[in-house]
């Protein structure tokens, strides 16, 4: 099968788009099938044996890890060149609506995905009063796709009670090869803790942008405060992260990647997630993978992986003493939190990423197929 991949979001950036569609890219070229990646230009013509063509994108201004490329002529002629079997479009927005117009114009069955749930960003930027255009934008889009997928149920159900039609759960996947509990490292904890690694030690991990909510956690470090807090990512809201978590034992670490990613969620004693714009929440599951109990916010697709004190514990976000109590809990219980671990590697090992892309393999199939969807996984 040829694949022509849309999306706004690709390598060299890395968040969780990007590490799903990595994976995904990976797994589908092993199998056999070819990709064509199109994605605004971060100076890669590869990736696992898929071709990426970079188009040529300007930094969105509030987000400049983003870029929006504008889709060309050029594109046109990749795609007539690569002669896919089918377009599948990422979050499209720019560039995307550039491959649903070329899967309308030369007639390619097209498939959509729902990976980050915009309407919420929007009341963290100030434009909250855009939400209701931006979901007649989204299924404008949406509804052009033979099939929408998204990662968890609670955005299936957020996209079905505003119109958007033909939809299923394209379901989570983690690298379970790469995050493991023997990971844990003295060394790595001393770096997360600033060098106090005989601390509690607290982690986050993943965009440091508005929408993540990452200043709540300043709270619990103040009721809490031997505990050490590790903010792994980067992102634009870490000038302003900085200044608000003054005074406390918060450490800026950057960028993890690989083993050194995967020794940090394996090296401390919390992983804290207080979004609640989580579409899928795959740190959570490489946390899990990892044996670092989770403390996150009871709200979008989280549920679909934490339950609550069994593998983690859920707070409900309007609770202001409900991250407190809960990361105060998990810190208290040395037993309990070493059941915690296991319970949470056991969840992660159910869903490996080869399980994931065989279910997506199966979709293209239907719709390629003409078959009646959305299909059971």
């Amino acid at each position: 099968m040829r694949i022509a991949l849309f999306t706004e979001t690709f390598l060299p950036k890395i968040d969780g788009i990007v590490t799903r569609l990595r994976h995904t890219v990976d797994h589908l070229q092993r199998n056999g099938d070819q990709v064509l990646v199109f994605s605004p230009d971060g100076g890669l013509k590869e990736h696992k044996g898929a071709k990426i063509y970079g188009v040529k994108g300007i930094p969105l201004p509030l987000y400049p890890e983003l870029k929006l490329a504008i889709p060309t002529p050029k594109v046109g002629k990749a795609l007539e060149k690569f002669k896919p079997d089918l377009i599948h479009v990422v979050n499209p927005a720019v560039l995307g609506v550039g491959g649903i117009y070329y899967a309308k114009t030369m007639n390619i069955p097209l498939v959509a995905s729902y990976h980050t749930h915009l309407p919420q960003y929007l009341q963290h930027y100030g434009l909250g009063s855009l939400e209701g255009v931006l979901w007649e934008l989204l299924k404008l889009a949406h509804n052009q796709a033979r099939l929408n997928l998204c990662t968890s149920t609670a955005m299936v159900e957020a996209l079905e009670s505003h119109d958007i039609e033909r939809v299923d759960l394209w379901q989570r996947g983690v690298d379970t090869e790469m995050f493991q509990p023997h990971l844990t490292s003295g060394q790595m904890r001393s770096r997360l803790s600033g060098g106090n690694p005989e601390k509690p030690l607290l982690l986050y991990v993943g965009r440091v942008s508005p929408e993540k909510q990452i200043d709540q956690i300043k709270p619990i470090l103040e009721a809490i405060p031997e505990a050490h807090l590790a903010i792994v990512g980067d992102g634009p809201h870490r000038e302003a992260l900085e200044t608000h978590f003054a005074g406390t034992q918060t450490h800026f670490i950057g960028y993890l990647q690989g083993l050194e990613l995967a020794s940090a969620f394996a090296s401390a004693d919390a992983f804290v997630f207080p979004s609640r714009t989580e579409t899928l929440g795959l740190v959570l599951l490489e946390a899990m993978a990892a044996g670092c109990p989770v403390v996150a916010a009871n709200s979008g697709g989280i549920p679909d992986i934490v339950t609550d004190g069994v593998n983690g514990y859920l707070f409900d976000p309007q609770d202001a003493d409900g991250a407190i109590l809960a990361t105060k809990r998990l810190l208290a219980a040395t037993e309990e939190r070493e059941q915690l671990r296991r319970n949470a590697r056991q969840e992660a090992e159910k869903w490996g990423w080869a399980a994931a892309t065989h279910q997506l393999k199966r979709y293209y199939e239907a719709v390629l197929a003409d078959k009646t969807l959305p299909l059971a996984a």
